[in-house]
């Protein structure tokens, strides 16, 4: 369990935790992880600190997938008049 006088045995918890999430988790942790870091007490702001950069590539992956899956579901609706119409 989580204890104040521990954090990095909570860090470990959460970085691993982190794949598992649903975009809108990641997005909410890392939104709520950057306020930490800036308004947070002294042990917030070193546990928003080691979160941030896992948090910021998971957010950036999965919005980078999500744009791809997007830009190819365009591109195949495009095709599908032109096959259709042959």
């Amino acid at each position: 369990m989580c204890s104040a006088r521990r954090p990095t045995e909570c860090l470990m918890s959460l970085l691993e935790r982190i794949p598992a999430m649903s975009d809108e988790e990641v997005v909410n942790f890392l939104t709520n992880a950057r306020r930490l870091a800036e308004q947070g007490n002294e042990a917030q702001q070193a546990a928003a600190a080691e979160l941030l950069p896992a948090l910021e590539v998971e957010a950036e992956t999965r919005k980078t997938a999500r744009l791809e899956r997007a830009a190819a579901k365009r591109a195949a609706t495009r095709k599908l008049p032109k096959s259709v119409a042959a």
